[in-house]
């Protein structure tokens, strides 16, 4: 009798595991398809941020851009005022001379600060003094 139970299993045991099997693989299937739509949607929000992460960048560029533009012009609209200021004063210092010679008096005639004829070349404040200006 126990040869005839195990003739007659194995084919229901066969049919029943691999039943089982198609149901454990259609299951496992699902999950996978279910991972990547997850996966697929954790992406789509990433990229979503990573964009607006990115036009963030672009308008504080665009904005420190514009600063700089802004600060350029500026500093040659100042560096013009400069020159003509410096020439001036060098056009006032020879009339002064002018005057000084055919007068006679002394004039003390202040000489041109190095900082109006090299303003890239700043003084340095007393506090630098670590930085070895």
């Amino acid at each position: 009798m126990a040869s005839q139970q195990r003739s007659t299993s194995p084919g229901i045991d066969d049919d029943e595991r691999k039943r089982k099997r198609k149901l454990s693989n259609r299951e496992s299937a699902r999950r996978s398809r279910m991972r990547k739509q997850q996966r697929l949607d954790e992406l789509i929000a990433q990229e979503s941020q990573m964009q607006e992460d990115n036009k963030k960048l672009r308008d504080t560029i665009n904005g420190a851009t514009q600063l700089y533009l802004n600060f350029a012009s500026d500093n040659n609209v100042l560096r013009a005022q400069l020159a003509e200021l410096t020439d001036r004063l060098h056009s006032l210092n020879s009339v002064l001379q002018i005057a000084s010679e055919v007068s006679g008096l002394v004039l003390d005639i202040p000489d041109i600060p190095d900082a109006l004829l090299e303003p890239w070349q700043l003084p340095c404040p007393i506090q630098a003094d670590i930085f070895q200006c």
